[in-house]
């Protein structure tokens, strides 16, 4: 496919780039920073004609899009303020999804987000694991921008039933060299309870949005995209009794089994994440 990448110069999308072309896609980058070159386009995403524009044509780099991959925002709660946070991510998402729209382009993946799940779980999460069951509980306005964020595509599906927009709702990025600090999170539980001890390796999270790409039908579906592992080496049966007594179970799970569940994401996209801290700390 030929894909436009939003965010192509971030912590995800330098990686989803990479592996996408590695499989074979031609991937145009656009995002307000990044590196001149013949597969980038710089690019405001609050600026509704430059995102229509980019997406249309770019004098020789291209002449339109299969596909849209939509990474680009202000990544997390507590970068900027709330109302920068709200009024960029937003807009910029409303701008790529009614560009996209317009121009035709059937096929879009975007970063939705666990926040939406509860983070930081200062109330505890309905039952354990958690999954795409229950309804959005936006704790921070960057969750809030996500949760409407998922509200827009159900509409514009509705509207455009040859569309399809899939949502992944990615765990806390990670790349190889954040992996030294993970054996530092045992001694307190604590600390990384704010996503259920959650994760994702960036190169499997550009496998999740390969797959969405390749194998999601018309209409919108959001799932969750976590490793297949927990952040702790101390077993999950442990840390839940710590950390939330009285929160019901929803099924048993393993020792270090992912409490953000993907058997939603594995079942309906053939997500299979292959890459843990465990095997690049000794």
């Amino acid at each position: 496919m030929r894909i436009a990448l939003t965010g192509s110069s971030g912590k995800l999308g330098t990686v989803a780039a990479r592996e996408l072309r590695a499989a074979g896609h031609d991937v145009i980058g656009i995002d307000v920073v990044g590196t001149r070159g013949p597969d980038f386009v710089q690019v405001d995403l609050t600026d509704y004609g430059q995102v229509v524009d980019a997406l249309a044509a770019v004098n020789d780099r291209h002449d339109g899009f299969d596909a849209v991959v939509h990474l680009g925002a202000i990544p997390a709660p507590g970068i900027r303020s709330d109302v920068a946070t709200f009024h960029n991510n937003m807009t910029a998402t409303f701008n790529v999804f009614w560009a996209a729209v317009r121009l035709g382009i059937r096929r879009i993946v975007y970063a939705s987000s666990e926040t939406v799940l509860g983070l930081p779980f200062d109330v505890p999460p309905p039952y354990i694991p958690v999954d795409e069951e229950y309804p959005p509980r936006p704790e921070s306005v960057y969750s809030l921008v996500k949760t409407l964020e998922e509200r827009m595509a159900v509409e514009l599906v509705r509207w455009h039933p040859d569309l399809s927009i899939t949502g992944l709702r990615f765990s806390n990025v990670m790349v190889p060299e954040d992996y030294e600090a993970f054996p530092s999170y045992d001694a307190d539980a604590l600390q990384r309870k704010w996503n259920l001890w959650g994760y994702i390796d960036a190169r499997d999270g550009a496998h999740a949005v390969e797959r969405a790409l390749e194998v999601a039908p018309p209409g919108f579906e959001t799932y969750i995209i976590a490793a297949a592992d927990t952040v702790m080496s101390r077993p999950n049966a442990e840390l839940v009794a710590e950390v939330f007594p009285g929160v019901p179970l929803a099924r048993e799970f393993g020792e270090h089994e992912t409490l953000l569940s993907i058997d939603k994401a594995r079942r309906l996209l053939g997500y299979d994440p292959q890459h843990s801290w465990r095997d690049e700390v000794r």
